[in-house]
């Protein structure tokens, strides 16, 4: 490509690899199928090349394409080895790498045998696995990508943010398209939560049965390649049965934000009717259910938060929650609606804290819960979100468990309608879109 305004760029990553680069340890991106890591690696070539790099001392190889099918750790040494170009230093670039056998040999052949600095992907997280990893002596670091937040959401769509003098005092904030028409920011969310921030969406635009399709392939790419068909090349059967592993996906997307365990899902399953001639006595068992859990987390479709006890100062072993990559997958297996909005709203801000770099688990204080405790080297957040804080009721559930806790870390209700009062007692009360957009 000639030039960096091919790709919609994604600076929070690109950034992250550039200040890694021409540095020891290998580079891995992980993510969600179709999420953006392949053109994250396109950017980053066209950055070097845009220093000078030459285009001979860069090899790209995307294990995807048909061309490098039977590919094992023994040819792919060999051909990059015949590629290298004594005396300049290579830049090697290997995508969805784990379709490879053994692929981690090779790779850290390549960084003690050459002089190079190697760029990674994978679409699971075994890549990364202890098995793995001691290949590579622990010289390795991980940029986790997540499809779209919702300024990336407003750049990819053709957005731009306008802000201007209010006549009011203080400044407004609009969003423009392309031809400057203004549109509300709400308006826009309504869509990022129809469609979700699937790159790929903006391929097509924002029409729900292009969109569909987008998601549809996304969706049986990540089961069939990355679950099934990964079982099989690894020699084992735990994940043997498409119909589970479809219920327990729906389970899941339909419970995004509530408490379950292994057990709870077996039997919600046999319970409600969701698999056919389930009783209580042939339900999944707990260990069954538990290895399809693992798949998905590795797959990264679903991540999971553990509870940690505020006053006891541990993470809790049981009873975490899952959240769901992408909002528009989930629209996608369970249709479009707004009935569960609080725990979309939850599902939206827990990835958006995990972008701006915090550690998050759901807060439990006695016999009532926090959210969110987002946590970093720096600083503690304890964060909840509702729909609306314009009803007594909601202003106290969400407000009582932040009034118990006693530190004095920032405390924060995040809504789609604030209210006019800025904060109760010192905890503040801010608009979510707002707090999306803040940088």
């Amino acid at each position: 490509m000639s030039s960096r305004d091919t790709y919609k760029s994604r600076d929070l990553y690109l950034n992250k690899l550039i200040a890694f680069r021409d540095t020891e340890p290998v580079k891995i991106v992980t993510g969600i199928r179709r999420c953006g890591k392949s053109t994250l690696l396109k950017l980053m070539i066209q950055y070097l090349l845009s220093t000078g790099v030459t285009r001979d001392q860069i090899l790209e190889m995307n294990f995807e394409s048909h061309d490098f099918q039977d590919v094992s750790s023994d040819t792919l040494y060999d051909h990059v080895k015949c590629q290298t170009i004594p005396g300049k230093r290579m830049y090697l670039f290997f995508d969805e790498i784990q379709r490879v056998p053994a692929w981690e040999k090779a790779v850290n052949a390549f960084r003690v045998d050459l002089d190079c600095d190697i760029y990674i992907t994978g679409s699971n997280a075994y890549l990364l696995s202890s098995e793995y990893a001691t290949y590579l002596s622990g010289r390795c670091i991980e940029i986790k990508m997540l499809p779209l937040s919702f300024r990336e959401f407003l750049d990819f769509h053709d957005f731009r943010i306008s802000e201007t003098a209010s006549s009011l005092g203080g400044t407004r904030r609009q969003a423009l398209d392309r031809n400057g028409i203004p549109y509300s920011f709400s308006e826009i969310f309504n869509a990022y939560l129809q469609f979700g921030g699937m790159p790929g969406i903006a391929d097509v635009g924002l029409v729900q049965e292009r969109a569909l399709t987008v998601l549809d392939g996304i969706y049986s790419t990540v089961v069939i390649r990355d679950i099934l068909e990964r079982e099989k090349r690894r020699g084992k059967r735990q994940i043997a049965d498409p119909v589970l592993l479809r219920k327990i996906i729906l389970f899941l997307a339909d419970s995004i934000g509530s408490t379950v365990s292994a057990n709870s899902i077996g039997n919600t399953l046999v319970n409600e009717g969701l698999l056919t001639g389930g009783t209580r006595k042939n339900a999944p068992s707990a260990h069954t259910v538990q290895a399809y859990l693992a798949a998905l987390l590795e797959s990264y479709i679903f991540y999971e938060v553990k509870r940690f006890d505020i006053k006891g100062k541990e993470l809790l072993r049981t009873l975490g929650k899952y959240y769901i990559a992408d909002i528009g997958l989930r629209n996608f297996l369970l249709g479009f609606r707004d009935r569960d909005i609080g725990h979309v709203l939850e599902n939206i801000v827990y990835f958006e804290l995990v972008r701006r770099g915090y550690d998050v688990a759901v807060g439990k204080i006695d016999n009532l819960e926090i959210d969110f405790i987002a946590a970093n080297t720096n600083e503690r957040i304890y964060i909840q979100v509702t729909e609306s804080m314009m009803s007594e009721d909601v202003r106290r559930r969400e407000l009582t468990p932040l009034q118990k806790v006693k530190d004095n870390y920032k405390k924060t209700v995040l809504s789609l309608d604030p209210g006019f009062e800025k904060s109760y007692e010192g905890i503040e009360s801010k608009n979510l879109i707002d707090w999306l957009l803040d940088e």
